[in-house]
């Protein structure tokens, strides 16, 4: 069928899990299907919020909780949204400054191991009459917000009391922390790796850790922009389910790595995209990277959103009494993904939701027993049940 619309302006925040649009655009497959795109770099997810509610931009690299939060009214700006594709699974990391490191005396970069350092320091800062240290993070309805939150309070930690939390953009992170301004962050790669290899911070948990294989960027677009363009929409899946199968591919990634510093589209070098992009989980799960197609990674599961949900609850984004399966169905749209899909003769997952936390080996989806999906354990042993 005909697109609606064919040149099309795509938002992105510079960070290695943006890699589907760039490659996509790069490697020529909106073209393949009929698109004449634009890349806009943009400052800050206010900024790709702002611009994508406005119709400045056409669909964006997204914060995965960022369509339910604009769907339920509660981002600031309240025009609904939506997804049909997932960008990437794990990919952030939590930093601290090198003083801090030092101080934390770590021997053990487990989750709950350096929780339990962590809190040792601020027990003793605050019996020392020390304020509170300063962890950053990149936005309040984001995956690193959660998941910082959940990994604190899995460790004794309150994340309201014990410390201060705040927003700063991805790629003023590095010098925040240079400068001292923030003792710590959450954030996607690359700059995790950019703070430590300059000497600024170490690494000390990753997204993975805190929770195996766990959802990050979405691609986003208004529920408006959605019902007036659905051909152009599905084309714009098609293409990054295209650059996404691409991408995950050992052999792509130093070309990879090469077209995303060649365009200017990240301040960083080749070998720290690179690495940025490994997906050798099997050998090194405990250094798991971006992951952009295996493991149905590109599935928007209405169970993540559902998730995430839960956590906004929990930490009062949302009120108890919200309707949490009809603000996930309306935000996260796995019919618009099959639709895509069956361009490409995809296989793709039958059900819409899964529970989490059960398995610690890739495992096939059934009833189909064809889709395999990676481990899925959360660092406390929690398990998480949509039903």
């Amino acid at each position: 069928m005909a697109l609606e619309k064919k040149n099309i302006k795509l938002g992105l925040v510079p960070l290695v899990d943006a890699a589907p649009l760039i490659i996509a655009k790069e490697k020529g497959f909106f073209e393949a299907q009929g698109l004449d795109v634009t890349l806009s770099i943009e400052a800050s997810w206010a900024s790709i919020r702002d611009k994508v509610a406005a119709g400045l931009l056409d669909a964006a690299h997204m914060l995965a909780p960022m369509p339910i939060a604009a769907t339920a009214g509660v981002d600031g700006v309240g025009v609904p949204m939506l997804t049909a594709l997932s960008l990437n699974l794990n990919g952030n990391a939590i930093t601290v400054s090198q003083s801090l490191y030092w101080r934390m005396q770590l021997d053990d970069l487990n989750p709950r191991s350096v929780g339990e350092r962590l809190k040792r320091v601020l027990d003793a800062d605050r019996a020392a009459g020390a304020p509170p240290r300063v962890f950053a993070h990149v936005f309040p309805f984001s995956p690193h917000y959660y998941e910082l939150r959940y990994w604190l309070a899995g460790c004794d930690i309150d994340p309201d009391r014990d410390l201060q939390l705040v927003v700063i953009p991805p790629p003023q992170m590095v010098s925040a922390l240079r400068d001292g301004s923030i003792d710590g962050f959450c954030v996607g790669a690359p700059w995790g790796a950019v703070a430590q290899s300059a000497g600024i911070g170490r690494v000390v948990v990753n997204k993975y850790q805190i929770w195996n294989n766990s959802p990050e960027k979405v691609l986003g677009v208004t529920q408006a922009w959605a019902a007036a363009n659905p051909q152009t929409h599905l084309a714009l899946l098609a293409a990054l389910i295209e650059a996404a199968r691409w991408l995950d591919k050992a052999e792509h990634r130093a070309e990879a790595a090469r077209l995303i510093v060649e365009g200017h589209y990240l301040d960083a070098t080749p070998e720290t995209i690179h690495e940025s992009l490994h997906v050798d989980l099997p050998s090194k799960p405990e250094n798991a990277g971006l992951v952009f197609h295996a493991g149905a990674a590109t599935f928007p599961w209405v169970s993540h959103a559902m998730w995430f949900i839960g956590q906004m609850r929990r930490w009062n984004q949302l009120p108890a009494d919200i309707d949490a399966r009809a603000i996930a169905d309306a935000s996260y749209r796995p019919d618009l993904y099959r639709a895509a899909a069956a361009r490409l003769g995809q296989a793709v997952p039958s059900a819409n939701i899964k529970s989490e936390g059960h398995h610690s080996e890739p495992r096939l989806l059934p009833p189909e027993q064809v889709i395999e999906v990676g481990s899925d354990r959360f660092f406390d042993g929690a398990t998480y049940d949509p039903h």
